[in-house]
């Protein structure tokens, strides 16, 4: 679930950078050139080429920034029989799906974590924590590897991408609308864009995408579903119900950083509205549905 966080904090900044770049050169006033009319048709427009911009550039930069925030060591040449049996583990697991084999990673974390990301399902980076490493045992491992390489294999950071890119037009689109309204109401500006515009759509922007977010999230909980299958499949569905019930029993707050927690292989509860922005949906409610499957 790490990879979700990342993803969408990434995407947000990316496009809160984007914003002030195009105001700053002047491309945005183009859309009012006809004075006190706002060009419904050509906002659009605009918000989805950012929108799909800053989508894109958060899947293009998402190995690489994974990698840095958790200082996760990719695994060239195995150091012991641990790293040979992760590295020929996950081989094995992307052949059986019919993806390219990931990189395989350690990142330094007492927290009992794993995450996959990467641009595309024959470029990506499968990564666990020696937290990880250390609590599990060799089948509950390789179900988590395979409920990862099931993410790479589903493609569902290109999907997130997809839906990320149409939530950003929209954002993007409706913030300008309610910048536009508060500049000639509230700032009585008559011609053009004044403060109040910039100022207003830019805060709207970052409130419009965090409540956006709850989309990708209840998109990002589906997929989880999904993949406790796929690493069922691949490892044994005991195996994933193990590694889960150990996950459950942790009972400890993830140790990741908090822009990266959607990456991870399991997050922490919410209640309530809460919920709603939860990149994973609670283990026991996981456990229940590979149970049935």
């Amino acid at each position: 679930m790490k990879r979700i966080a990342l993803f969408i904090a990434t995407n947000m900044a990316i496009l809160v950078v984007l914003t002030i770049a195009m105001q700053l050169l002047g491309i945005e006033s183009l859309l009012n050139e006809q004075g006190t009319q706002l060009d419904i048709q050509s906002l659009l427009i605009f918000s989805a080429v950012i929108g799909f911009a800053g989508s894109f550039i958060s899947l293009a930069i998402s190995k690489w920034s994974a990698k840095r925030l958790t200082g996760a060591r990719v695994i060239t040449s195995p150091r012991n029989e641990t790293e040979r049996w992760l590295v020929n583990t996950v081989q094995r697991q992307a052949q059986t799906a019919g993806i390219g084999t990931p990189e395989v990673a350690i990142y330094d974390s007492p927290d009992i974590n794993a995450f996959a990301t990467g641009a595309n399902r024959n470029n990506a980076l499968v990564a666990v924590s020696t937290g990880l490493l250390g609590r599990l045992s060799r089948g509950e491992l390789e179900a988590v590897l395979g409920h990862e390489v099931s993410h790479v294999a589903n493609g569902d950071m290109v999907t997130l991408t997809l839906i990320q890119g149409v939530v950003n037009t929209f954002v993007i689109f409706f913030s300008r609308i309610i910048g536009f309204l508060v500049d000639r109401l509230i700032f009585r500006t008559e011609r053009g864009y004044g403060p109040g515009f910039f100022i207003a759509s830019i805060v709207a922007q970052i409130v419009l995408g965090i409540l956006a977010s709850t989309i990708v999230m209840w998109f990002s909980r589906r997929r989880e579903f999904r993949a406790d299958q796929g690493g069922a499949q691949l490892a044994g569905r005991q195996n994933m119900i193990n590694a889960l019930e150990r996950l459950r029993r942790a009972h400890e707050p993830s140790a990741l950083p908090e822009s990266m927690r959607a990456m991870g292989i399991s997050s922490s509860r919410a209640v309530g509205l809460k919920r709603l922005f939860m990149s994973h949906p609670p283990l026991e409610e996981r456990i229940a549905a590979l149970k049935r499957f």
